[in-house]
């Protein structure tokens, strides 16, 4: 059942959550696009991860699912909602939980953990950041220009242009591409986050994150996954990296359940 919390700027966030577990719970944070309606195999490794023992909770990201939020979505904005998802994950505003990101959902995990969010342990799946900071630079200011322009369908079109072509022609061929096109200004957080994560990889690293750190990337997937998961670990000490079963930028439910129950059980 939804329940709904407010973060400390005012936006109502939505969220599932499973199991009652002891020790650190887990939170899940989408990529762009996805809504928990949507995100089945998000769900499943949720539920799977609770039946373990282990809490977790996956939320809708801001101007999402049953997250209404109106305005400019931006990075600080949508930090904000991570950090009360974990509060209500952990019942305590100073509670520490995982993180797990997906695609772009890394580099707004990474900078919840540079921020000084209550993180206790981070899980990367497929961070796209193999690319020059300035190519992701130009990148991301391009596409907020466009939405700042209210070019929302062409903002959409220039967000997956570095995607297989298949991806965005696929899109415009769905029914649904209005609504991709509407949810193209939830993902000016992504943007921002990617823009600052290759920067930081190019330059002093992660210097603030001293928390256990895994990197993943699925079994069958696009080469610069590995790229990107290497580059990872190596700007964080004690930073590990691991192929997990998975294709096409999705992760394998029970294989992806299975690491994070590891993982959490490790921590001290």
């Amino acid at each position: 059942m939804t329940e709904f919390t407010q973060s400390s700027t005012g936006d109502t966030v939505a969220f599932d959550r499973y199991g009652e577990g002891t020790g650190p719970a887990i939170v899940f944070i989408a990529g762009a696009g996805p809504t928990r309606a949507g995100d089945h195999v998000t769900t499943e490794t949720a539920q799977l991860v609770a039946a373990e023992g282990v809490s977790t909770l996956v939320f809708d990201r801001l101007g999402r699912g049953e997250s209404a939020a109106e305005g400019v979505l931006d990075l600080d904005r949508e930090l904000e909602a991570v950090r009360a998802a974990i509060a209500a994950a952990t019942g305590s505003e100073d509670g520490r939980a995982v993180l797990v990101g997906h695609s772009s959902g890394c580099s707004i995990a990474l900078a919840a953990t540079v921020r000084g969010l209550p993180v206790s342990g981070l899980v990367l799946w497929e961070a796209p950041l193999s690319e020059s900071a300035a190519d992701t630079a130009e990148w991301s200011d391009g596409f907020e220009a466009l939405l700042d322009a209210g070019e929302d369908e062409r903002a959409k079109e220039h967000y997956m242009r570095d995607m297989p072509p298949e991806f965005l022609a696929g899109a415009k061929a769905s029914p649904a591409w209005p609504a991709i096109v509407a949810n193209a200004r939830t993902e000016r957080a992504d943007g921002q986050s990617m823009k600052w994560a290759n920067a930081a990889l190019e330059g002093e690293g992660f210097p603030g994150i001293d928390v256990p750190v895994l990197a993943v990337y699925g079994t069958q997937t696009f080469p610069q996954m590995p790229l990107a998961a290497a580059r990872i670990a190596s700007a964080i000490p004690g930073a590990q990296e691991k192929a997990v079963e998975g294709a096409m930028h999705s992760w394998q439910p029970a294989a992806m359940a299975a690491e994070l129950v590891a993982f959490a059980r490790a921590l001290p």
